[in-house]
C-alpha cells in the first residue's frame, strides 16, 4: 500500500462522534438477542432476512449487531458479507455508519489480514469526520502489522499521542506488538520503558519480539526481570522464552526456566510441551526430549513434528521414522511439516523404498504443488542416486523454483557429476548466491581448484556479494593451490566486505595459510577467534604439523584439553601425523595409547596407518609390522602402502617383498602401491623386477602419476611437470637452470642419482634428474620475482632427496627463502638448512 499520511484528517476541527440517528422505539431485543446463538454465515444470513422483513435494517443498533457478529465470525466470506450490509445501510440510511461499525469492520479486516483494506476504512472514516476512540487504534495497529506496514504503523503511532491515547496500556501494547513483529525491537523497547503500568501482554510482546528477530540472550533476562517484578506469565510467554532457550542451546538456562513452570502454576499445554521438546533436542538433551514427549498425554501433530524434524536435523533418521509409526498409530494425518522430515529422514538412510513410499503419499494427498516437498524429493532421489527419478520430479514442477534448480545441481555435485552440474547451473534462467555457492563448493570437492577460483572471479563481475559459505569454498581452493598471495587477497577482501568470521570461516582461514605456508597468519587467526571448537582447534594443531613443529603441536593439544573441548579422532590423526614428521616417537606412542585409555576414542584404520609411518620412518621396521599383525581390524592396502614406504626409505628389500605379497592378496588396484614398489626394486637396480612391475601396470591401464609442481608468481599460479620443457618461460628458466647446476656442484651437490627409477646411463639419469618439476619451479621462481622476495612451490609427490639437497643449497647461494611444500609437509629451505632437519 503506498504511504499515506494519517495526520492532517486527526488535527481537523471537524471531528465528529456520530451518535445513532433519531429512531422510533422497537421492540428488536428478541431479534438482536438470538445473534449470539448464531454460529455461521448461513445462520446469519437467515437472521438478516428477517430482520429485512421486520424493518429493523433501518436502524442502527440491530445492524451494527450483524455486522460485528459478521465480523466475529472471520471468514473472507463473513467479513465480505458483513461490508455489504454495511454499504447497504449507509444507501438506506444517507448517512456516514457509526464508528462501532467502522471498528468492526477494520478488526473484520485485520483478522482475515487484508491489512490494507482495513486501513482504507480508516482513512474513509477520517475522511467523514468520525473520530476514532481507543478500540479503534488496536484493530488498525493489528492490520499494521499483518502486512507489515511500517510506515502506516509509524503515522498511526503519531495519532496516537496527537489524540492523547499514549497512556491507554492496551493502545501502548498494541503498538509494542506491532513494532515488535515489524522487527523494529528498540523502538517496541520505548514503547515499554516509557509505560506506566504494565499488564503480562506488554512483558510477553516484548519477550516474543527479542526471540523472534534473534536477541535470545535478551529475551531471557527480560523474562526474569518480568518475574522479578511480580508479572505471572502466561504459557505463551512461556512458550517464547523456552524457544529463546533453544536457540542460545543453553540447557542450564532452559531447565531454569522450565522450573518456573511449576512455581508460578502455569498451566502447561501442548504447545509448551513442543517448545520444551524443541529445546530439550537443540541442547543435545535427547533423552529428556524423549522422555517429555512420551509423557505427554494429549499429544498432536505439532509435537510430533517438532521432535521428528529435530531427529532428521540431528541425522537420526530411524528415530524420526519411529515417530512416525506414532502418527500412524494415533490415527494423526500427517501434513507438509511431516511430510518434508519423512522424506529427508528416506534421503539420509538412501532408502529408495521409503522414498518412493513417500513420493506416492504427497502424490495421493496433492502435496506436490508445495515447492518445499518437491524440492525434498529432488533430493531424496538424488542422495539415492536415483537421477532419472529427481529429473522427473523436477520436469513435472509448475514453479521451478531457484531453489529447485540448485537442488538438482547439489545432486549432481553431490554424486560427483559436475560436468552435469555445470550444464544445469549454465542454463538456469536465473541464478542466487547459493546457485553460485554450490557450484563452487562442487568445483572444490572435485580438486578443481583453479576453476572453482575463477568462477568466484566471474560472480563478482556480476555483482554477485560472496558470504561466509562462498569463502570457505574458496579459502579450501586457495589452500590448496598453496597461493599465499591469493590467501592474503581473500583474507582482505572478506574484511573489505565486512563478511561476518563464523567458526567455520575462521578455521577454513587458519587452514588456508597453513597450506600456503604462512603458520603465523594461521596463528593470528586462530588466536583471535572469540570461540573455538574441536575443527578450529585441529586446524591450528595441522598448521604445526605442516610446519613440522611437533611439539607446539602436542603444546595446543593440551591447551585444548584444559579449555574442555573433546578431541575426536581427527584431532589424533593430525598429532600422530606431527610427530611421524618430526621423529617425536615416544610422544606419538603416547598419543596413540591414550586415545582409548584416556579420551574413549578407539583408534581407526587411519590411526594405525599414521602409526605404521611413524615407527617406519623411525626404521623401527619390525615394531611397525608387530603393530600390523596385532590391530584389532584387517589391515587394509593403505597400511601396507604405508609400510612399503618405509621400506623404500631404508631400502629393506626383503620386508617390502613381504609387504608386497600381502598387498597382493588384497587385490589392491591402487596405482600408487605398485609405483611405489617398482620405485624401491629401481633404487636397489633390480631392474627385471621393475619391468615386472611395470608391466602388470601396463596390463591394469594404470600409469604413474607424473610429478608436478606449481608457483604463483604476481597473482598467476604456474605448473611444470618433470621433463617438460612446454612452459612459455622456458628460453629463459633453462639458463637459469644451468647456473643453479653450475653453482651447487661448485658448493660441493654431488646428484643422488638412485632418485632417477629408470634404467638408464648416468649421463642421462643426471639430465632427468635436473629436469624434476620443482627445480625448473625454482628457477622459474628465481627469475619472477624480486631479489629477496621468498620462492614457494607446491609439489604434488614427496620431495625427493636430490631435490632436498639441491633446495638447501639454493637457498644459501641466491640468499633465498625457498617452501616446498610436498604431499605430505612443508619444507623451509633457508641458509642452506631446512626445517625438517633432513627428516621427512
Amino acid at each position: 500500500m503506498t504511504a499515506t499520511s494519517f495526520s492532517p484528517p486527526i488535527t481537523s476541527p471537524t471531528l465528529k462522534t456520530v451518535p445513532n440517528p433519531t429512531q422510533p422505539k422497537t421492540n428488536d431485543s428478541s431479534q438482536t438477542g438470538s445473534l449470539k446463538y448464531c454460529n455461521n454465515l448461513t445462520e446469519l444470513k437467515k437472521l438478516h432476512c428477517q430482520f429485512t422483513k421486520q424493518g429493523l435494517i433501518q436502524h442502527a443498533s440491530p445492524i451494527t449487531k450483524l455486522i460485528s457478529k459478521c465480523t466475529e465470525i472471520g471468514s473472507f466470506d463473513s467479513v465480505a458479507y458483513a461490508k455489504n450490509i454495511f454499504n447497504q445501510f449507509r444507501q438506506d440510511n444517507q448517512n456516514d455508519g457509526t464508528l462501532f461499525m467502522y471498528n468492526s469492520l477494520i478488526r473484520g479486516y485485520s483478522s482475515i489480514g487484508l491489512g490494507n483494506e482495513a486501513i482504507w476504512l480508516y482513512l474513509e472514516m477520517l475522511s467523514l469526520g468520525i473520530s476514532p476512540d481507543k478500540y479503534t487504534f488496536p484493530f488498525l495497529l493489528s492490520a499494521c502489522t499483518k502486512i507489515s506496514a511500517s510506515g502506516e504503523g509509524f503515522q498511526v503511532h503519531g495519532s496516537v499521542i496527537k489524540m492523547g491515547f499514549q497512556r491507554d496500556m492496551f493502545i501502548l501494547n498494541s503498538l509494542i506488538h506491532f513494532y515488535a513483529e515489524c522487527g523494529e525491537i528498540v523502538l517496541g523497547r520505548k514503547v515499554f520503558d516509557k509505560m506506566t503500568q504494565r499488564n503480562v501482554v506488554s512483558w510477553t510482546s516484548l519477550i516474543c519480539g527479542y526471540a523472534r528477530w534473534g536477541f535470545a540472550k535478551e529475551a531471557v533476562e527480560l523474562f526474569f526481570e518480568m518475574v522479578e517484578a511480580g508479572t505471572c506469565p502466561n504459557s505463551v510467554t512461556m512458550v517464547c522464552v523456552i524457544s529463546a532457550c533453544a536457540k542460545l542451546k543453553d540447557l542450564e538456562l532452559g531447565e531454569r526456566v522450565r522450573r518456573y513452570i511449576g512455581e508460578l502454576g502455569v498451566k502447561v499445554n501442548t504447545l509448551m510441551v513442543s517448545a520444551l521438546v524443541d529445546m530439550y533436542m537443540k541442547c543435545g538433551a535427547f533423552d529428556t526430549a524423549k522422555r517429555l514427549f512420551d509423557d505427554c498425554v494429549e499429544k498432536n501433530l505439532v509435537v510430533c513434528n517438532t521432535i521428528m524434524s529435530n531427529y532428521v536435523h540431528e541425522g537420526m533418521p530411524r528415530e524420526a521414522l519411529a515417530i512416525l509409526d506414532e502418527i500412524f498409530g494415533r490415527r494423526l494425518l500427517p501434513d507438509r511439516v511431516t511430510v518434508l522430515s519423512t522424506i529427508s529422514a528416506c534421503a539420509q538412510l538412501g532408502s529408495i523404498l521409503w522414498g518412493k513410499c513417500c513420493h506416492g503419499y504427497v502424490l495421493r494427498n496433492g502435496l506436490e504443488r508445495w515447492d518445499s516437498i518437491s524440492n525434498a524429493l529432488i533430493d531424496m532421489y538424488m542422495k539415492c542416486d536415483q537421477k532419472e527419478m529427481a529429473c522427473s520430479v523436477f520436469d513435472h514442477m509448475e514453479n521451478k523454483t531457484v531453489v529447485a534448480w540448485n537442488s538438482l545441481i547439489a545432486g549432481y555435485a553431490r554424486n560427483g557429476d559436475v560436468g552435469s552440474a555445470w550444464e544445469i547451473f549454465n542454463n538456469m534462467p536465473e541464478s542466487d548466491l547459493v546457485s553460485w555457492n554450490t557450484i563452487i563448493t562442487a568445483l572444490v570437492q572435485e580438486s578443481l581448484f583453479k576453476k572453482a577460483i575463477e568462477l568466484f572471479r566471474v560472480m563478482q563481475n556480476e555483482g554477485i556479494k560472496a558470504d561466509s559459505v562462498t569463502m570457505v569454498s574458496i579459502a579450501s581452493a586457495c589452500g590448496y593451490l598453496g597461493a599465499l598471495d591469493l590467501a592474503k587477497w581473500i583474507h582482505a577482501y572478506i574484511k573489505k566486505n565486512k563478511i561476518p568470521y563464523d567458526i567455520r570461516l575462521s578455521t577454513a582461514l587458519v587452514d588456508m595459510f597453513a597450506r600456503c605456508g604462512d603458520p603465523l597468519s594461521a596463528m593470528e587467526i586462530f588466536n583471535n577467534m572469540k570461540k573455538r571448537d574441536v575443527s578450529a582447534w585441529t586446524a591450528a594443531i595441522g598448521a604445526m604439523a605442516m610446519e613440522g613443529n611437533g611439539e607446539q603441536a602436542i603444546e595446543l593439544f593440551k591447551k585444548m584439553l584444559r579449555e574442555g573441548i573433546k578431541p575426536d579422532g581427527v584431532v589424533f590423526m593430525k598429532l600422530l601425523t606431527t610427530c611421524s614428521n618430526g621423529g617425536l616417537v615416544e610422544q606419538g606412542r603416547n598419543l596413540f595409547r591414550s586415545m582409548k585409555s584416556v579420551h574413549g576414542i578407539s583408534p581407526q584404520i587411519v590411526h594405525y596407518g599414521c602409526m605404521v609411518d611413524l615407527l617406519g620412518r623411525a626404521r623401527l621396521l619390525g615394531e611397525a609390522l608387530d603393530l600390523i599383525k596385532n590391530m584389532p581390524m584387517a589391515p587394509n592396502d593403505v597400511i601396507w602402502g604405508s609400510m612399503l614406504a618405509a621400506c623404500r626409505i631404508h631400502r629393506n628389500i626383503d620386508m617390502a617383498g613381504y609387504a608386497d605379497e600381502r598387498i597382493e592378496e588384497l587385490a589392491s588396484s591402487r596405482t600408487g602401491i605398485q609405483v611405489l614398489l617398482s620405485n624401491i626394486y629401481a633404487s636397489s637396480g633390480k631392474w627385471t623386477d621393475v619391468a615386472n612391475v611395470r608391466l602388470q601396470l601396463k596390463e591394469k591401464g594404470a600409469r604413474k602419476l607424473p610429478g608436478s609442481s606449481s608457483i604463483e608468481i604476481n597473482g598467476e599460479i604456474h605448473e611444470f611437470t618433470s621433463g617438460d620443457e612446454s612452459h612459455r618461460e622456458m628460453i629463459h628458466i633453462t639458463p637459469m637452470l644451468d647456473e643453479m647446476h653450475c653453482k651447487v656442484r661448485a658448493a660441493g651437490h654431488a646428484p643422488d642419482l638412485t632418485d632417477v627409477l629408470v634404467n638408464v646411463d648416468e649421463q642421462e639419469k643426471e639430465y632427468l634428474l635436473g629436469r624434476h618439476s620443482e627445480k625448473l619451479a625454482m628457477a622459474f621462481g628465481l627469475i619472477g620475482t624480486n631479489q629477496g622476495m621468498p620462492i614457494r612451490v607446491v609439489k604434488n609427490l614427496r620431495i625427493c632427496s636430490d631435490c632436498h639437497s639441491f633446495a638447501k643449497l639454493v637457498s644459501k647461494i641466491y640468499d633465498r627463502e625457498i617452501i616446498v611444500r610436498d604431499n605430505n609437509r612443508f619444507h623451509f629451505f633457508q641458509r642452506g638448512v631446512c626445517s625438517c632437519n633432513d627428516y621427512w
